[in-house]
């Protein structure tokens, strides 16, 4: 799960290691989240230690499921020097085309930021723990866009600047299944707050 819409001020910009709010809307998200997930029963919890993954739980920790574990290694990834910038700054002031963000982590492009690498060597021993630990069960990870993004990257084999073009909206939910033979993506960027009825929402 990625967590909610951040406030205002935070959005369409680079925000990476911002610990930053949700909005009011965001709130609201993440509200219809926590009551689509109340549907599926979870073994195990596990959530980025940043306010706005924090808050975006919130609805859902409320209610008997599983205690979170909060793993700082879940945190956004860093994008150095375009931390803070909007996307339009980011082409106007470093002549980058910020829709090839994961491109230029990739190729160690943008100035102090996490490159790729560093982030898959952060995420992969996280994922493979967790993974041992819970054969068979169902876990839920609350975290954030690039997290995401590199975590599928690992599970599916996938070049991860290839998932520029897998949106990974806000309160969205992304289901994995992992068998011994191998991974099957079931479900991507679901947003109940969005594709569910708002008659549907709590039933």
């Amino acid at each position: 799960m990625r967590h909610a819409e951040v406030e205002e001020r935070y959005q369409a910009v680079f925000g990476g290691s911002i610990d930053m709010d949700l909005s009011a809307r965001g709130r609201k998200q993440a509200e219809s989240l926590a009551a689509f997930l109340h549907r599926h029963q979870f073994d195990a919890l596990y959530a980025s230690p940043m306010k706005r993954v924090q808050q975006t739980m919130t609805p859902f920790v409320a209610n008997g499921v599983p205690k979170p574990v909060n793993i700082s290694d879940l945190r956004e990834v860093d994008f150095g020097a375009w931390t803070g910038l909007r996307w339009d700054e980011v082409e106007t002031k470093c002549g980058v085309n910020p829709l090839r963000w994961l491109d230029q982590l990739e190729c160690d492009g943008i100035t102090r930021a996490e490159s790729a690498n560093a982030l898959r060597a952060r995420l992969e021993p996280v994922l493979s723990k967790i993974m041992a630990e819970h054969p068979g069960q169902q876990i839920a990870l609350f975290c954030h866009g690039g997290v995401i993004r590199m975590l599928l990257a690992i599970l599916l084999n996938w070049p991860v600047s290839q998932l520029a073009a897998v949106e990974i909206d806000y309160a969205s939910l992304t289901q994995v299944l992992c068998y011994a033979f191998g991974v099957r993506l079931q479900l991507l960027n679901f947003t109940p707050w969005r594709d569910l009825p708002a008659t549907d929402e709590h039933s």
